[in-house]
């Protein structure tokens, strides 16, 4: 399977610009390269100044750079019609009209869910060693990531995952004794079950899958990309590195008015790269004069940008689990503490509920559920605090499963 580079970042902020130049550079040292626009504004065909279609296509003969735009609604009409069909014929089994039929099996953000499926498609069966995907905006990213947990979720409840129970589930809604003509939905949300599986599989392994946050040096820009980041140690997506695009020049020992403008635009941009703090290595890309279009003007940019290091990731550090456990005593009189590491900031909004053995966490209004350790599924929560690191839970052994 091909590494994927998921770029991304709040709208405006170059990220196009970054992962045209990125796979350039890739393709220029010699690795084969596919860059992917998953973004509905579609803008990777000006950066490149070539035309794209939804297949992959060489867009630089001299380097054998490819790149394509992912049309969702075909992947659509193609991908989810069947079984589409086969839920329709479901619901109208069980009653429903078929109007109502059809609005129903309209989900929300499955043209974006089937992007992300092209996306694994193209890593897996291309001859390419390095995928870079140019995302949408950051909150459009966030959404699209959290997709096949959410999708996965849905289709579980909807159709649990024994064979038998959904023959039986379809069966019943039919008001019939037979299953054969429901074998083919069956079949077919078995094969969306895979798919789904497949997406959180490469999502989740660093080796494998990584994203790249783009920002420009402004402090609403700064807040949002470290949400961002919270928000995809969240979801267990790895975070490689990121990017502060378009840094005004340091004039100098220049002097004049242009000078000065220039000297305390940077400043400010300085000051606020300063504040990102705990955040790892951020590299930066200066603005510059001309728009960079084109191979040659993105080869530049990545020259900028990576230098002579190579534009992959290096392996994915050994990292702490996301979840840690301690404590000590005997019985009733035990205490213990779940540490959850996440990057926090000061003013991040958190809530913590027990849904029952797992911990519903919600960090600035994104939700994710925590299974929880054996050992404290037989305990209540005493109380959590938060710092920049994380949070730590404490509990107890519940009195109520003791007797």
């Amino acid at each position: 399977m091909s590494q994927v580079l998921l770029f991304t970042g709040k709208g405006g902020v170059g990220k196009t610009t970054l992962a045209a130049a990125t796979a350039a550079s890739l393709a220029a040292h010699g690795r084969k390269a596919l860059v992917v626009s998953t973004d509905p504004a579609h803008s990777l065909g000006d950066a490149l100044d070539v035309r794209l279609g939804a297949s992959p296509s060489e867009v630089d003969t001299a380097h054998g750079l490819f790149a394509c735009q992912i049309d969702p609604r075909g992947l659509v009409d193609e991908a989810w019609g069947e079984l589409r069909g086969h839920l329709r014929t479901v619901l109208a089994g069980a009653g429903v009209d078929e109007l109502d039929a059809e609005e129903l099996t309209v989900l929300p953000g499955v043209e974006e869910l089937l992007a992300l499926a092209e996306v694994r498609r193209l890593a897996v069966s291309g001859p390419w060693e390095v995928v870079v995907v140019d995302c949408g905006p950051t909150a459009e990213t966030l959404r699209l990531l959290s997709l096949p947990e959410a999708f996965a979720g849905y289709l579980e409840r909807l159709f649990p995952t024994h064979r038998r129970v959904v023959r039986g589930l379809l069966a019943g809604v039919a008001g019939t004794g037979t299953v054969e003509k429901w074998d083919a939905t069956a079949d077919a949300l078995s094969r969306l079950a895979e798919r789904l599986d497949a997406l959180r599989s490469m999502l989740a392994d660093p080796s494998s899958c990584s994203v790249r946050l783009v920002l420009t040096p402004e402090r609403v820009v700064a807040a949002e990309t470290r949400r961002t980041l919270t928000a995809l140690a969240l979801q267990g997506i790895r975070v490689d590195s990121v990017i502060a695009n378009r840094l005004v020049p340091s004039p100098g020992a220049a002097r004049g008015a242009a000078a000065t403008w220039l000297r305390t635009r940077r400043h400010e941009q300085d000051a606020v790269l300063a504040e990102l703090t705990g955040i790892g290595e951020i590299r930066t890309v200066d603005h510059r004069a001309s728009e960079p279009v084109g191979v040659p003007a993105l080869l530049e940019v990545a020259t900028q940008l990576y230098g002579d290091a190579d534009p992959l990731p290096g392996p994915a550090a050994v990292s702490e689990s996301m979840l840690e456990v301690s404590g000590s005593g005997r019985g009733l009189d035990a205490r213990y503490s779940l540490r959850i590491a996440l990057p926090l900031a000061d003013d991040t909004e958190l809530d913590l509920a027990r849904v029952g053995d797992d911990l519903a966490l919600t960090v600035d209004g994104r939700r994710r559920l925590v299974a929880l350790p054996s050992l404290l599924r037989r305990c209540i929560v005493t109380g959590a605090e938060m710092d920049s690191g994380g949070v730590t839970v404490g509990f107890r052994p519940d009195p109520s499963l003791w007797r």
